[in-house]
This record gives C-alpha cells, structure tokens and sequence, in this order.
C-alpha cells in the first residue's frame, strides 16, 4: 500500500489511526496541527527507569519494503518537546526520531530504538533555530535507515542505521508529545509512504 497524506482536507485518509489521540488537532492549510497532551511520551526503562507509551501517533499499517517520509514545524514550549515519525511493532519494540527541545542547551536531532522492552537515545545537537525539519524512515526486510534532510547539503543525511524486532506488518506514521507540560504545536506538512 502507498500513502500520500497532504492534510488539505478537514477528515484525513481512512487508513490512518491514531494511538493516543491528542485531545485538540485539525487539519487547516494543508498541514495537521497537533497541541500535545502533557506527560506523554514514547520510553521504556533504560537509564531513567520509567515507561510510558502514551505518546501521540498517527499511522497505518504496511508490510514490505517501504520509505516513510514526513516535514515538521514546531513551536517548542516546555523541555523535552518532540515530533518526528515513528514505526511501531508493539509497545516493547518501536523507532521514534524526532528533534527533541533543550530550553538551556542545543536541541537534540535524534532516533530512539526501543527492543525488548528497552529504549535507547542517539542525538547530535542542532541549533536551536532548527525548528522545521524533514525526516525519512526506510524499511528493507527488518532494517531500517533513519534520515534526515540536510538543506545545506541538498541531500538526505544518515542519522542511524538499525535491526528492529521482527514482523511482516508494522505500523508507521507520524507522533509527537510533551514529557512535561501540555500545549507544544507540531505541525506536519504531509506523511508519504511509498
């Protein structure tokens, strides 16, 4: 199955699910807009030891090899704010990548591969200015590449390449959530599978 989601219409494609719906989004001006709940987030144990998977996501599911691109613009509020895509197996196995919001520090451009029940964080510091970002996910067999567009360079960036937990049919789409306070916006400009 290929998606093409611009979000130009007020009900979006049929085949799209939410997983935690966010209590306020709409879709206007070809983009869906998101205003996150608080204490949601997508982690499980490593290193903090809490585990929560009440993030907010947005996804269809897709078998075979397939690309998952998506271009989001935020307007970070509280630390820890993120929006990016995301491929769920099930709440113990799943990839996030996102920019993650650092008030006091440079933001975090970076991917979260949780397997077996345990997450862990890859990041690179990005300036604070790097709030509108385009981001791929490309699926063959269990092994993806997470990517994301570096406008400077004209090209697609590398970010991590990983195994994930094996299944013939994940789910794939687009999240975000507020670890702390409520009210972050993520706006997406479309979500492409192909």
């Amino acid at each position: 199955m290929r998606l093409m989601e611009t979000f130009g219409h007020p009900a979006i494609n049929e085949n799209l699910k939410w997983y935690n719906e966010p209590s306020i989004w709409n879709t206007s001006q070809n983009q869906l807009q998101i205003f996150t709940d608080a204490t949601t987030d997508f982690w499980q144990r490593t290193h903090y030891g809490f585990r929560l998977d009440n993030g907010h996501f947005l996804g269809a599911e897709f078998g075979g090899d397939f690309t998952l691109e998506t271009s989001v613009h935020c307007d970070f509020q509280h630390q820890y704010d993120q929006a990016g895509l995301m491929i769920r197996v099930s709440d113990q196995c799943w990839i996030k990548t996102a920019v993650e919001y650092e008030p006091d520090e440079p933001n975090k451009l970076g991917v979260v591969v949780t397997n077996h029940g345990y997450s862990d964080w890859s990041t690179q510091d990005v300036d604070d200015t790097f709030t509108s970002y385009k981001l791929r996910i490309t699926r063959k067999d269990s092994d993806y590449q997470v990517a994301w567009f570096n406008a400077a360079a004209g090209a697609w960036t590398q970010l991590r390449l990983l195994h994930l937990c094996d299944r013939p049919v994940v789910e794939a789409g687009i999240y975000c959530c507020s670890p702390k306070e409520a009210g972050f916006s993520a706006r997406f400009d479309n979500l492409k599978v192909e």
